[in-house]
């Protein structure tokens, strides 16, 4: 296969969803799911019991086409006809006028609940059972002052007795419930308070009026029921059921008075009118008569002609008519411009009427002298007593037109409160939590296991060209005693070390296994030195190199280990010796071969520390002693194991590794990235050393493993 072919073939491979694996990686972290599922299944059962329950009220409103129904005053009651869509009316009811009505007589500027802990203390108090109240009907505060929270404590429940204190803790003032209490600027009165102890308190704040008003408008829901029906609901949400219902109630009050009102204004306005110019036509007619009276006395009392009489009365028909257009005028310019073709009719009507009374004056002007002026006294009157009776049959339609003016919003259904909350609805918050926790932590196990590169195939390591010589299960009798290594408590080789301590233990199958596999590797080796090292720390090396070192003991070969990780080496705890005089110790000649060899108490295995922790490791593992050491243990022993830093942190194993025959790296499963392990192979391969073989170290048999086809390892005991 070429080159090509096989990066072809790994593309094709990771691009591939393995199902089983993602199936195997769940039920690895099946227990990290449940916690994280359960903790905020958890988490909605209290918001569910802890959150302050919200109730609905509703109302229901008509809007009528028209605002009146009198049809029988024909122009005069179409004048003030009105008609408006529901989105307007809608509007008008969410607008300040109305808002700002409720907000002034329900004083909803003023807060005022008991005083709890912070974001739990509500529900708490709630489920406590407690019936704890306060009723506020005026709290008034200096304009200077910012927004505060007040707290008033009760002095005497039975006589109803508080004091008021501010934030800083300072007292405001006192008084009883009923009473007025002020004090400077400072204006109280509670109207009500219900509580069974001396010292409750109660938190007290103000807020703004126009603030106040937008809580209403994000509350408060008008909607169209159907298309086109003119049936308004109103809906209103809150804590407190009896407060919706009167919030609700008096919306709609001011509504439908508003309403009406809007309804009557313009016919309001003309009655205004009307009645301050009734006084001054009256005034006019009686000047008019009078003089009339007077020319008459004077003259004799001179009777119009048959002729004049004609002109009269024409004379009258058109005054009166240009007086009704007049008022007609005042009426449509209230609904039309002046470019309106109804309005221009009318002035064209106008123009038409004074075209002919211009012809009627001149007529007039051909009569004698004492008929011409009879007639203009006569007109004067006639004219005026037409006008003066026209208003006040205005006047009249008017007040019969305000009087039975009801608006055309009708109050349907008054507010009702919902007897269950419609918020927080706990059966779908539990559920809702319980599945988003549950998505969550399937998606962080995904999440963690996509950036998770450590390798858990051995297949991923022999990709790289580097043979696996043995998979080592993890151990959980291991895990037990590093936890007693821990203690203060000296122990002995029998409860360090895994070989001795617990022989049948699986991982220690594995690495007889591994003892066999390395007997033949070693036969082609230069020299029989075998070192162990590794990419990173944390990985097992010591773990590995002591018990494998007891398990080649056992087959009757005498086994040097030497712990050659002179900065963190701990092998001395699994051998249950002291780390001094080591390694170290020799190198820098203050000890010799003899000194440094400890015995463990297991056969035919001896054991050298690290020694005291030098400034220059690395200096002195290229000391000629440390070639010496080597050299003479290689003589005087069967097998020499070598434990080492890992080669990605020092570069100590690169200088072990140049002395040793046999170079293994140990790898930890889950942890150590294929990357990783093959960065290490190349660092010895540079340094002229070749890398033997890989140890897979800690296995776990997990379900991803299982169901992507993994390596297993399974007990073989005798029952």
């Amino acid at each position: 296969m070429t080159v090509s072919q096989q990066v072809s073939v790994k593309q094709t491979d990771s691009d591939e969803i393995d199902l089983g694996k993602l199936f195997g990686i769940l039920l690895d972290r099946r227990w990290s799911i449940i916690a994280i599922t359960f903790a905020f299944a958890v988490a909605g059962i209290a918001y569910a019991l802890l959150a302050t329950p919200i109730y609905k009220a509703d109302a229901l409103l008509q809007v009528e086409e028209k605002s009146n129904g009198l049809s029988a005053l024909g122009e005069m009651g179409e004048l003030f006809s009105n008609e408006s869509s529901s989105n307007t009316e809608i509007e008008i009811i969410r607008s300040r006028m109305i808002l700002g009505k409720t907000v002034d007589k329900l004083n909803l500027t003023t807060l005022a609940e008991p005083a709890t802990f912070p974001v739990i203390g509500k529900g708490l108090h709630r489920l406590s059972g407690s019936q704890d109240s306060i009723s506020i009907s005026r709290f008034t505060i200096p304009q200077a002052i910012e927004e505060q929270v007040y707290t008033l404590v009760v002095d005497d429940p039975e006589s109803g007795a508080y004091i008021l204190f501010d934030s800083q803790e300072q007292k405001i003032l006192s008084g009883k419930v009923g009473e007025l209490a002020e004090s400077g600027e400072y204006q109280l009165f509670v109207s009500g308070l219900t509580t069974e102890q001396a010292g409750t308190e109660f938190s007290i704040s103000k807020r703004s009026r126009l603030d106040t008003i937008q809580w209403l408008q994000q509350n408060l829901t008008v909607s169209e029921r159907g298309k086109q029906t003119g049936i308004l609901q109103l809906s209103f949400t809150g804590p407190d059921k009896a407060q919706n219902a009167a919030i609700l109630n008096d919306i709609s009050q001011n509504y439908f008075l508003q309403n009406v009102a809007r309804n009557s204004a313009e016919a309001e306005k003309s009655l205004e009118f009307l009645r301050g110019h009734l006084p001054d036509v009256k005034e006019h007619l009686t000047k008019a008569e009078d003089e009339l009276n007077q020319f008459r006395q004077a003259n004799d009392s001179i009777d119009l002609g048959l002729e004049a009489k004609s002109t009269l009365d024409v004379m009258v028909t058109l005054e009166s008519q240009l007086n009704e257009l007049t008022f007609k005028e005042s009426e449509i310019s209230q609904r039309f411009t002046k470019e309106h073709p109804a309005y221009i009719a009318l002035l064209d009507k106008r123009k038409t009427l004074l075209g002919e009374r211009e012809k009627l004056n001149r007529q007039v002007q051909k009569l004698p002298k004492t008929q011409r002026e009879v007639l203009r006294l006569t007109r004067d009157v006639e004219v005026n007593q037409q006008i003066y009776v026209q208003l006040l049959n205005k006047v009249q339609e008017l007040n019969i037109l305000k009087a039975s003016t009801v608006g055309n919003v009708r109050i349907l259904d008054v507010a009702q409160s919902y007897t269950l909350a419609i918020k927080p609805k706990k059966a779908l918050i539990v559920v809702l939590a319980t599945l988003l926790g549950g998505m969550l932590a399937v998606a962080l196990v995904l999440i963690r296991a996509a950036f998770h590169r450590g390798v858990e195939n051995p297949d991923e390591i022999e990709a790289i060209g580097l043979p696996v010589y043995a998979s080592i299960p993890m151990s959980d009798w291991q895990s037990d005693m590093e936890k007693k290594q821990k203690s203060k408590r000296q122990l002995t080789v029998e409860e360090s070390l895994l070989a001795v301590a617990n022989p049948a233990d699986l991982s220690i199958e594995a690495l007889r296994s591994l003892r066999t596999s390395l007997h033949f590797a070693m036969m082609e080796a230069k020299n029989n030195i075998l070192m162990i090292s590794g990419p990173s720390p944390g990985i097992g090396k010591s773990f590995v190199s002591s018990n494998m070192a007891a398990v080649i003991a056992k087959t009757g070969q005498r086994v040097l280990l030497i712990d050659a990780d002179m900065r963190k080496g701990r092998l001395e705890k699994n051998m249950a010796v002291t780390h001094t005089p080591g390694l170290s110790s020799y190198l820098v000649d203050q000890a010799g071969i003899e000194e440094i060899i400890k015995q463990p108490g297991v056969d035919n295995l001896d054991f050298i520390g690290r020694g005291e922790v030098p400034p220059n490791p690395s200096e002195l593992l290229m000391h000629p002693r440390f070639k010496k050491l080597l050299e003479w243990a290689s003589e005087n022993y069967d097998i020499v194991v070598v434990d080492t830093p890992p080669i990605l942190a020092v570069t100590d194993p690169a200088i072990v590794g140049a002395h040793a025959g046999t170079t293994l790296l140990v790898g930890r499963f889950g942890q150590n990235a294929v990357k990783e392990i093959e960065v290490t192979k190349q660092r010895f391969e540079q340094n002229g050393i070749e890398v033997k073989g890989f140890i897979l170290n800690a296995v776990l048999r997990t379900a991803s493993s299982h169901y992507s086809g993994g390596y297993y390892n399974y007990s073989y005991e005798s029952k």
